[in-house]
C-alpha cells in the first residue's frame, strides 16, 4: 500500500478525533465534577460560617430560641437547596431541617468525626451513615471563647451536581464535534491548497522523469506551491529547449558529416571500379582531400566549442595591440582575396590600439569575421576591418558587401550549425561553427556582439573590448 502524504493527514485527523474523544469522555467528566463540587463547597462553607457565626451562636448563648432558629434555617434550606443540621462535638443532631416534627430523644451519629476530612473543609459520602445517598458536606465549628460549641453541617445531593456535570458534558460534546467539523474544514482546505497542487506537481515530476518535457505543471496560486510549479515548467522548459538544440545538434552534425563522407566514398569508389580515368584521378584527388579538409575543420570547430562551453573556462590575459593583429589577420586572405579580386580595406585608430583580452581567441573572431565576409562577398568588392574607441570601449567592424542576411535568419545566425538559405547555396563548405565560436568566447570575455545586415547590400558585424589600462602598458 502506497503511504501517501495525504493518508497521512487523513489518519492524522483521524487520530485527532478519537484522542479527542477519548479525552472529553475519560477526562473531562471528572475534572468538571471535582471543579463544580469545590465551587459548591466554597459557597456552602461560606453560608455555613455566616450560620455559625450568628444562628448558632445565638442559639447556644440563650439570645435566640431553638424554634426561631429552626424557622431560619428551614426558609435558608429551601432557598439553598440544602439540609442544613447543627450538631454538638458528640454527634447528636440538634437542629435539621429535614425533620419536619422533632422526635421525642435527638438524632445521634455514632461515628461523627469532624476531623476525618483532614485539611479539606468538604467531603462526599453518605455522611456517616446518616444518607442514603451521596452528598456533598461541609462541616463549620461552632466557636466561642475559644471552644468549640458544636458545628453547623450543610449537605447538598451529588445528584445535583452530576445532573450539572452532564449538562456541562454535553456542551463538551458538542464544542467537539464543532472542533471537528472546524478541523475537516481544515483538512480540505489544505486538501485544495496544498495536497491537489502537491500532487500536481509529483506528476509532472514523474513525466520529466519518462522524458515527457512538454507536461506543463498547472497550478495556478502566488503562494510557494505557485512558485514551485512555475519554476519547475521553466525547468522543463529548458531541459525540452536543450534536448530539442542536442537532436538539432545531432542531426546538423551527422549532415555536415555525411555529406563530405558520401562524396570522398563516391569518387574513391569511382576511381576504383574505372568509372573515373587515371588521367582525371589527379584532379579528384584534390576534391577528396578538400571534403578531408572540411572533416577536419568541422571536428576541430566542434572541439573549439566544447572547450569553450566548458564552466570556469581558463582565459589568457592580457594586453597586446588589436590593430596588428588585424593586420596579421589580413595578411593571411591574401591569396583568396586575389582570386576573387577582393580587396581588404584597414582603417585603424592609430599605430597601435592595445586591449585586455586572450590573444589567441580575439584573433579567431576576427579570423572567423573575415573568412566569413570572404566567403559571401561578390568578385571585385572591398572588406573593410575597423577599430575605434567609444566611450572606453573598443570596438572592431568587419564589414563587407556581398548577399547580406535575411532579416529573420539575423537572431538565429550565432546558432550552432546554423547556415541560412543564401549561405548554403554560396559555400559549401562552412560548417556553420564560425559565428558560435565568435559568440563563445565574447561571452566569456563578457563582452558583445552586434550585426547590421541588409540582403544583397551586405553585412557587418562589430564587437567589443576592454581597453588596456594605460599605467599597466
Amino acid at each position: 500500500m502506497k503511504h501517501t502524504l495525504y493518508l497521512k493527514f487523513i489518519l492524522g485527523y483521524v487520530i485527532f478525533g478519537l484522542f479527542s474523544f477519548l479525552t472529553v469522555t475519560l477526562f473531562v467528566p471528572k475534572i468538571t465534577r471535582d471543579y463544580l463540587i469545590s465551587q459548591k463547597a466554597q459557597s456552602l462553607y461560606s453560608e455555613a460560617s455566616l450560620i455559625a457565626d450568628t444562628y448558632a451562636q445565638g442559639l447556644y448563648s440563650s439570645v435566640t430560641s431553638l424554634e426561631t432558629v429552626t424557622l431560619q434555617l428551614d426558609a435558608l434550606s429551601v432557598y439553598m437547596n440544602t439540609e442544613i443540621r447543627i450538631i454538638s462535638p458528640g454527634g447528636v443532631v440538634l437542629l435539621d431541617t429535614a425533620q419536619t416534627e422533632p422526635g421525642p430523644e435527638p438524632a445521634q451519629i455514632p461515628e461523627f468525626d469532624p476531623s476525618i476530612g483532614g485539611g479539606s473543609y468538604y467531603l462526599t459520602g453518605d455522611f456517616f451513615g446518616s444518607f442514603d445517598e451521596e452528598v456533598l458536606s461541609v462541616i463549620c465549628p461552632i466557636t466561642s471563647d475559644y471552644l468549640t460549641k458544636g458545628y453547623v453541617t450543610i449537605h447538598y445531593s451529588l445528584e445535583e451536581i452530576e445532573a450539572q456535570v452532564n449538562s456541562l458534558l454535553g456542551i463538551s460534546y458538542i464544542t467537539l464535534v464543532i472542533m471537528f467539523l472546524l478541523s475537516l474544514i481544515i483538512l480540505i482546505f489544505f486538501t485544495r491548497i496544498v495536497y491537489v497542487p502537491l500532487r500536481k506537481i509529483t506528476k509532472g515530476a514523474e513525466k520529466y522523469a519518462e522524458g515527457n518535457y512538454h507536461y506543463e505543471v498547472n497550478v495556478e496560486s502566488r503562494d510557494e506551491m505557485g512558485y514551485l510549479a512555475a519554476a519547475l515548467n521553466y525547468m522543463s522548459g529548458k531541459i525540452a529547449d536543450a534536448e530539442d538544440d542536442q537532436k538539432k545538434f545531432i542531426a546538423n552534425v551527422s549532415h555536415d558529416f555525411r555529406s563530405p563522407l558520401t562524396s570522398i566514398k563516391g569518387y574513391l569508389e569511382a576511381m576504383i571500379d574505372g568509372t573515373i580515368p587515371p588521367e582525371m584521378h589527379q584532379k579528384y584527388l584534390g576534391i577528396v582531400l578538400n571534403e578531408t579538409d572540411r572533416l577536419t575543420k568541422l571536428t576541430n570547430g566542434l572541439l573549439t566549442l566544447n572547450n569553450l562551453n566548458t564552466k570556469g573556462m581558463h582565459l589568457d590575459l592580457s594586453d597586446f595591440d588589436i590593430n596588428e593583429v588585424v593586420r596579421k589577420v589580413a595578411e593571411t586572405f591574401e591569396g583568396t582575396c586575389r582570386k576573387k579580386s577582393i580587396a581588404i580595406e584597414l582603417v585603424l585608430m592609430g599605430d597601435e590600439l592595445f586591449v585586455h583580452a586572450d590573444k589567441g581567441r580575439i584573433e579567431q573572431i576576427v579570423y572567423n569575421l573575415t573568412d566569413n565576409a570572404v566567403k559571401f562577398s561578390h568578385h571585385d568588392s572591398v572588406i573593410k576591418i575597423e577599430t575605434a574607441e567609444k566611450k572606453n570601449k573598443i570596438y572592431v567592424s568587419v564589414k563587407d558587401t556581398g548577399v547580406g542576411i535575411p532579416p529573420e535568419d539575423i537572431s538565429l545566425i550565432f546558432n550552432r550549425f546554423y547556415k541560412s538559405d543564401s549561405s548554403r547555396g554560396k559555400d559549401k563548405k562552412g560548417t556553420g561553427l564560425g559565428l558560435s565560436i565568435v559568440k563563445e568566447i565574447l561571452t566569456a570575455h563578457s563582452e558583445n556582439i552586434n550585426v547590421i545586415s541588409t540582403p544583397g547590400e551586405g553585412s557587418e558585424f562589430i564587437f567589443s573590448l576592454q581597453p588596456s589600462d594605460p599605467d599597466e602598458i
